[in-house]
């Protein structure tokens, strides 16, 4: 059983929360979060890289010298790939890198990227995080209270219009939905704050998921 500490927005410690291990898998799946993490990046990948092929590049398709008798050698288009200009050979081409993995994977990538967060002491909990007005520097003001310095994802449970608008101007930050997130984003940023009622929610969907 893990023990986190909750802290308000002046950055006292005011309460701690129990996090039981097993609800997130138990164990860091380091191979399944390597598989998961390739995936995310090789599905944001453009595919746009292009070269032309020989019959593709400008150039007449007539022979420029006949093939015997001038003591050169033999050529039949100036489009060949060894020459300059010509085309080039087994250059990229557009294409999809993009694949999928089962749901069930990526629940339990997301479980491992979660709780190697915890283990290693890189989630912050605080008691409540909200925005009345959309000021980054409030935003700001809390992370810098909490001491977070570093990049971090910021999940909170619902849609918080004000504090999306807030955040989206801090370099290096990112908010979410706690249903929105990935293992990807989980491991991208070195630090997690979680709102108390955040945590409780993931706790609560994979207590009612062990249930069924």
């Amino acid at each position: 059983m893990l023990e986190l500490a909750v802290y308000n927005k002046e950055g006292k410690k005011v309460d701690k929360v129990k996090v039981d291990e097993a609800l997130f898998g138990s164990k860091v799946r380091a191979k399944l979060l390597r598989d998961v993490i390739v995936m995310y990046e090789a599905n944001q990948r453009s595919g746009t890289a292009s070269t032309k092929r020989r019959s593709e590049v400008k150039g007449s398709s007539k022979k420029p010298w006949k093939q015997k008798g001038t003591g050169r050698a033999r050529v039949g288009t100036v489009r060949s790939p060894i020459w300059r200009h010509g085309g080039i050979v087994f250059g990229p081409h557009p294409r999809d890198y993009s694949y999928s993995m089962p749901k069930k994977m990526k629940r339990s990538a997301l479980n491992s990227a979660l709780l190697s967060k915890f283990q290693d002491k890189e989630t912050l909990v605080i008691d409540t995080l909200t925005a009345e007005k959309a000021k980054t520097k409030e935003v700001v003001s809390v992370l810098k209270n909490i001491g977070i310095k570093e990049t971090c994802l910021i999940g909170v449970k619902g849609e918080h219009r004000n504090l999306h608008i807030s955040t989206r101007n801090i370099r290096g930050t990112l908010l979410k939905r706690v249903c929105d997130l990935n293992a990807y984003d989980v491991l991208k940023y070195q630090r997690l704050l979680l709102t108390k009622e955040a945590l409780q929610s993931l706790m609560d969907q994979r207590q009612e998921a062990k249930g069924k």
